[in-house]
């Protein structure tokens, strides 16, 4: 069984509230690491076998269509090992 990520998150010039909201939060936690903080979408999806360049084509088209709103979020297909 082979999985597939699809990350999408907000293009930069994108204001993303929630990110903003969990990086001021954390300094008040005594978190002091982050200079700022985008938050994003992950999916995994699992496939038969080993996924293959129509699988990840396939998968490719469902991001672009369906899972990511592309006029204000990007997003990277990858093979997790």
């Amino acid at each position: 069984m082979g999985k597939i990520i699809v990350e999408v998150m907000l293009k930069p010039e994108i204001l993303d509230p929630q990110g903003q909201a969990v990086g001021n939060a954390l300094p008040r936690l005594g978190f002091s690491f982050a200079q700022s903080v985008r938050q994003g979408k992950r999916f995994e999806i699992e496939v038969a076998g080993e996924p293959t360049p129509a699988m990840l084509a396939d998968v490719e088209k469902a991001a672009e269509e369906f899972l990511a709103n592309t006029v204000i979020e990007t997003f990277v297909v990858k093979v997790e090992k």
